[in-house]
């Protein structure tokens, strides 16, 4: 007569594990679905880019300039740019550049010929006119306002007879190094700050920085048109400059 209580036992301790199974489940489940939410939140990002400029004057000038001699005989050509050399390395002294701060380059020599064509226009033939040779002198120096007045009277140069060539100087500076790890400082600060208010307005919080890379670095000439291009404008056409950079930010937010 005992076999129905024991066999009514066994059922309640089947359905009271059971139970204890479901509740397990159910536990775990929230367990989980709390796990794969935090771990989503704490993947939440927000990508922010910084940057920062700053005005700066050139402090180191450089002019170039050539000059040609052309002659029938190799000997004469040479000797004449020799001269050429001498009197200009003299005028440069006289207006104040040291020896230090110019450079002759080697001289170049290319033989030149004359095409000569026939009545149809066919090609009968080159005859040698002679040897052009043609040297290049360069200055740098930190004087910079010495050799922009060197650059504005380089007439009186080619009034002696030599054939100089010259463009505009180029202005560079040379503390660039030191400027850049400065406005990148600058540009990471205000990418951070601008992250921090992005968090604050959404509600959350920044709790780490997940990637950070330079952008672009960019130097432009003061009050000038100059396009920014993708891979980073340089000028060297200005005396004074602006610099600027930018800095990319990817935040983790919760």
């Amino acid at each position: 007569m005992e076999q129905p209580q024991i066999k009514n036992r066994y059922v309640n301790i089947n359905l009271l594990g059971l139970a204890l199974i479901a509740i397990a489940m159910v536990i775990g489940a929230y367990v989980i679905a709390g796990a794969y939410k935090y771990k989503f939140k704490k993947q939440e990002t927000i990508r922010v880019t910084g940057s920062a400029g700053k005005d700066f004057v050139s402090d180191l000038i450089a002019w170039n300039g050539s000059y040609s001699r052309k002659a029938f005989d190799l000997k004469e050509a040479y000797s004449l740019i020799k001269t050429d050399e001498q009197n200009v390395k003299s005028y440069l002294v006289s207006k104040g550049v040291k020896p230090g701060e110019m450079i002759f380059s080697s001289v170049k020599i290319d033989k030149q010929f004359d095409t000569k064509y026939n009545e149809e226009g066919r090609m009968t033939g080159s005859e040698f006119t002679g040897y052009n040779l043609t040297q290049n002198v360069k200055v740098e120096s930190k004087d910079i306002a010495k050799v922009e007045g060197l650059a504005r009277e380089i007439t009186g140069l080619i009034e002696t007879g030599i054939e100089l060539n010259s463009p505009e100087p180029l202005y560079f500076y040379t503390k660039l190094a030191d400027l850049k790890l400065d406005l990148l400082d600058k540009a990471a600060e205000d990418a951070r700050k601008r992250a921090d208010i992005i968090a604050q307005k959404t509600g959350g919080k920044i709790v780490s920085v997940s990637k950070a890379n330079m952008g672009i670095f960019q130097i432009t000439g003061q009050n000038s048109n100059e396009d920014y291009s993708y891979g980073g404008a340089f000028n060297t056409s200005s005396k004074n400059k602006t610099a600027s950079i930018t800095v990319n930010l990817e935040c983790t937010v919760k």
